[in-house]
Parts: structure tokens; C-alpha cells; sequence
């Protein structure tokens, strides 16, 4: 998003929110409504109705950022669209951005074994 920031934590908004919205009503969202802290090290991704747009919202040092991308022709995957938050990897949200479906397509299993015989 910007180049020297350190991304912690990625954090979806389930919900769809009103596009209208910009930093000011957006931060409060995260403070007020998510429950989070808008001035951390993390990224708070919002997406509209349609899902052709998304938003993301952070603090550099000294003040809010705010980025979006809007498609053309497909929509973002998108969790359920309950309340509430899902966090991913900054890896997952590149994934997000190039339309893949993180939802769909699950990883692998990971396995844990205490011995090999």
C-alpha cells in the first residue's frame, strides 16, 4: 500500500458498508463498530453492496491513508456477509486483489506428527 509500512494484521469487514464513506467515517467504523484500533500496524479492508469496490484504510505515521480499487467487469470474493471481521494475510490479501477466491479454495491440510514410525 505504501512503501515502508509494515503490515501486521489484515482485517475484512464482513458486512458491505456505504461506499460514501471516506477516512473520517471509516476509522470510526473500525473504533467504534469492529471494535479495533484504527492507529495500528494493520490494514482494514471494506468492500461495497456490489462488491466491484474496495477500500483500505490504515495509518501511516502521521496520518489516515486510504486506498481503493474499483473492477471493471468481475467482483471481489468476499466472506459471508454477517457482522463482524475476518482476519487474513497481507499474502491472502494480494490473492484478494488478483480475484483469486479464498473461500473456495482452501489449502492443503496441515499435519501434525509426534513421530515418523
Amino acid at each position: 500500500m505504501h512503501r515502508g509500512f509494515q503490515i501486521g494484521q489484515v482485517h475484512l469487514c464482513r458486512a458491505p458498508i456505504d461506499f460514501r464513506k471516506s477516512i473520517n467515517g471509516l476509522s470510526v467504523l473500525v473504533e467504534q463498530e469492529l471494535g479495533l484500533d484504527p492507529f495500528g500496524q494493520a490494514l482494514y479492508v471494506f468492500v461495497n453492496r456490489q462488491r466491484t469496490k474496495l477500500k483500505v484504510l490504515y495509518w501511516h505515521r502521521n496520518g489516515f491513508c486510504l486506498w481503493m480499487k474499483r473492477l471493471e467487469a468481475e467482483k471481489f470474493a468476499w466472506p459471508s456477509e454477517r457482522a463482524g471481521v475476518e482476519q487474513i494475510s497481507a499474502q491472502q490479501l494480494e490473492w484478494l486483489l488478483e480475484g483469486f477466491d479464498l473461500w473456495r479454495h482452501a489449502p492443503h491440510q496441515t499435519l501434525h506428527y509426534s513421530s515418523v514410525s
